[in-house]
């Protein structure tokens, strides 16, 4: 059915009902350095004005910069995820939740 009133909410406003949004999943990234390559990547678009080819040169650095992050980051969760199933006294549950896992990442980087 219908509800008007549910519908007028703004989206990023829970409804009366006492609902929450549930979080998204957790960056890949590592908050210190998403913060790190996002103030490299906004000072290279504020000097592309005035040296247009420092500021893509700093662009590109912040590309490979998130590139590098991102791969260290899979490695490890890779890493902490075959510990997990791979250790001899893991039960069914570890593995359905090592499948979940895998899958949660695997899709999340599809949709990149």
């Amino acid at each position: 059915m219908y509800d008007q009133a549910r519908a007028q909410q703004p989206p990023d406003r829970p409804s009366d009902r006492g609902e929450r949004r549930s979080p998204g999943p957790d960056s890949l990234l590592p908050p210190d350095g998403r913060d790190r390559v996002s103030l490299r990547l906004g000072h290279a678009l504020n000097a592309l004005a005035d040296d247009p080819r420092e500021a893509l040169a700093e662009a590109e650095a912040a590309l490979d910069d998130v590139g590098t992050l991102l791969a260290d980051a899979l490695a490890e969760r890779r890493r902490a995820l075959r510990d997990g199933w791979q250790d001899p006294s893991a039960e069914s549950e570890e593995f359905r939740l090592a499948m979940r896992r895998y899958r949660e990442i695997t899709q999340r980087l599809l949709r990149l």
